[in-house]
């Protein structure tokens, strides 16, 4: 317990004379340095936190949640099999894919083609909550609907003819030649994502299984949940539905680019840590000043009984309350700005005609934010348990003062 005494002589050190001017200057850099260190630490956080997010977001819009692929038999969609996967999913979609060679005048380029059929086409995620242009109604016969980062590298609109070639071979008297069809763009989706957008299409899924010779026991059973965070837990439970089946998920098709992201944050987290760590070192340098200024009274209070623990108590205290009022404003300060980073952005933006959050490279138009509140609840923690650390050395040391050796030399 903290009696009033040592309250009282706490605050009256922490109430800086013009006498320790010194010593009120290394106090505000310690709180300066310790409050921006938690103010930049949650920004970052909370910038990377909402980076991640909006990718996942944008990875799941595009791709099922999981994919049940067939090995060598079709897959067994029953009523026993559909009753429990209503239970986790909320829709269920047939699809194929095949490899092929888009050829647009004089240019060419390699894309995935997807196929759906049209009934299915129409209820993904992508077309109904992306920027679409086009008839989602129209994905049948020789029919494409491409991506808008495609339709501006190949200057390609609706209506436009375009022949693909197929890695599929078909077999003529001189041989082998690969499957050519024209196919006219119905239909212009955007992802947000441009290696999305650029490299996959979308057609009919018969007239794609026809083109690349595919039978419809290679059909693949995309999965969509309601749930597609927790996408670990759900995968297994498919997997003891389809046990048989070949099962991946968008987890686990982006597994390095997520565990990249984590890494990083980890070692920012870390480094930006430094900046708390430097600055708490300032503490130590204020305390030790301030036990060195404040040696008459120390030895005074020691003389007059009070005992080394309390000695010890409010010098900790001052070193826990200058880290912990700094802590507090480092709080207010980062989740402030992570609330506006994206209007600061645009402010510095329109302020210095620069742009800073290039979408080509960062694959989104804004700047994203998502404040963690166990990120900051651990910022916090770390930062009061460092200030905590650097203030027990100066509160020993001027417990140990020798109150007759003080006061002799005073």
């Amino acid at each position: 317990m903290i009696s009033t005494l040592e309250k009282e002589i706490t605050l009256r050190f922490l109430k800086a004379k013009k006498k320790d001017g010194f010593l009120n200057v290394i106090s505000i850099f310690s709180f300066i340095g310790i409050s921006l260190g938690v103010s930049v630490l949650i920004i970052v956080m909370s910038v990377m936190n909402g980076f991640r997010t909006e990718l996942i977001n944008k990875i799941v819009g595009f791709n099922s949640h999981i994919t049940v692929k067939p090995y060598d038999k079709r897959i067994n969609i029953n009523n026993s099999n559909l009753q429990k996967l209503d239970l986790i999913s909320k829709n269920l979609v047939l699809s194929n894919t095949g490899e092929a060679i888009l050829i647009k005048k004089n240019n060419s380029k390699g894309i995935i083609l997807r196929g759906y059929e049209n009934k299915d086409f129409r209820n993904l995620e992508i077309i109904n909550k992306g920027n679409f242009l086009g008839n989602k109604e129209k994905l049948i016969k020789n029919y494409i609907s491409i991506g808008k980062e495609l339709s501006f590298n190949l200057d390609l609109k609706i209506g436009d003819s375009i022949t693909i070639m197929s890695s599929a071979g078909l077999q003529t008297i001189i041989g082998t030649l690969p499957k050519q069809k024209t196919f006219i763009v119905t239909s212009i989706f955007e992802s947000g994502l441009a290696d999305f957008d650029n490299n996959i299409a979308f057609i009919n899924l018969k007239t794609l299984e026809e083109f690349f010779n595919l039978s419809e026991n290679e059909r693949n059973l995309e999965i969509y949940l309601h749930n597609p965070q927790k996408i670990d837990s759900q995968k297994s439970i498919i997997q003891t539905i389809f046990p048989d089946e070949f099962i991946y998920s968008w987890s686990d098709m982006n597994k390095s680019l997520f565990s990249a992201l984590k890494v990083e944050r980890n070692v920012m987290f870390i480094i930006l840590s430094l900046i708390i760590i430097v600055a708490a070192f300032n503490i130590i340098s204020g305390l030790t000043i301030l036990v060195k200024n404040k040696t008459r009274e120390i030895a005074i209070l020691k003389s007059i009984g009070v005992l080394n623990k309390s000695i010890i108590k409010i010098f900790f205290l001052i070193g826990v309350i200058i880290g912990t009022t700094a802590t507090i404003f480092g709080i207010i300060l980062g989740v402030t700005f992570s609330l506006y980073v994206e209007n600061l952005r645009l402010f510095l933006s329109t302020i210095f005609n620069i742009q800073l959050f290039p979408e080509e490279i960062y694959f989104l138009s804004t700047m994203p934010s998502e404040i963690n509140l166990l990120s900051i609840f651990i910022i916090s923690l770390c930062s009061i348990l460092i200030t905590v650390i650097v203030s027990i050395f100066p509160a020993l040391k001027a417990a140990k003062l020798d109150p007759i050796k003080a006061l002799k030399y005073e």
